[in-house]
């Protein structure tokens, strides 16, 4: 088995997260890829890039893969997980299910629409600890991924905050109702989950039958 993380939106392979989890696997001598799905040129992210490089890390041999994700990586885990055999399992934290829907509305109308207008948006990137630019392509290429499309039953773990204020628990609650391959564990964190990496640890390693 191949265990790869996938970051957030506008982070990095060294958010707290991925070194908190990373450092786990280590300590268990597990091997754990994450790539830096900014690729060298935030600007040009969309889902579908994201999509297309983390299949490049899959091996040729059709060795099965777990795909941990963080928020927009857990939503490309899931769809990765739809379009590729190879995942067998998912575990995603606060995936960022409906995220234009619950992004967008921060953003406001007038900056969506000037968005559109001059092709490119000043995002607060926190892996850059400063504003980059990303064109308007993430936003319609975002937006052809739907929940809806994702009925492979997979085995899957979606742990998740009661106080999440940026993809609301309702996202996951949603998703796992209508999906008995689905098990949501429910946390008492907000979207970062910090405070409760010990019990993610304990999870994750029960899940995927870690040593």
């Amino acid at each position: 088995m191949h265990y790869i993380y996938l970051h957030g939106f506008a982070s990095s392979p060294n958010s707290a997260k991925a070194r908190d989890i990373s450092d786990r696997f280590t300590q268990i001598q597990t091997k754990l890829k994450i790539p830096d799905l900014n690729a060298g040129d935030f600007s040009q992210l969309t889902i579908t890039r994201q999509l297309t490089q983390v299949a490049a890390e899959f091996s040729n041999d059709f060795t099965p893969v777990t795909l941990i994700g963080s928020s927009l990586g857990g939503l490309t885990a899931a769809h990765l997980g739809q379009q590729n055999f190879q995942v067998q399992r998912l575990v995603l934290l606060a995936p960022a299910f409906g995220f234009l829907s619950h992004w967008l509305p921060k953003l406001g109308d007038e900056e969506v629409q000037r968005w559109q207008q001059e092709k490119y948006i000043m995002i607060y990137h926190y892996g850059e600890q400063r504003s980059l630019s990303l064109n308007y392509d993430f936003f319609t290429d975002a937006a052809q991924y739907q929940e809806k499309l994702l009925q492979r039953p997979i085995s899957t773990l979606i742990l998740h905050g009661k106080k999440d204020e940026v993809i609301p628990i309702e996202a996951s609650r949603d998703f796992a109702r209508l999906r008995p391959w689905v098990e949501l564990v429910e946390l008492d964190s907000d979207h970062t989950l910090g405070n409760v990496m010990e019990e993610i640890w304990q999870a994750i390693r029960l899940f995927c039958q870690l040593p």
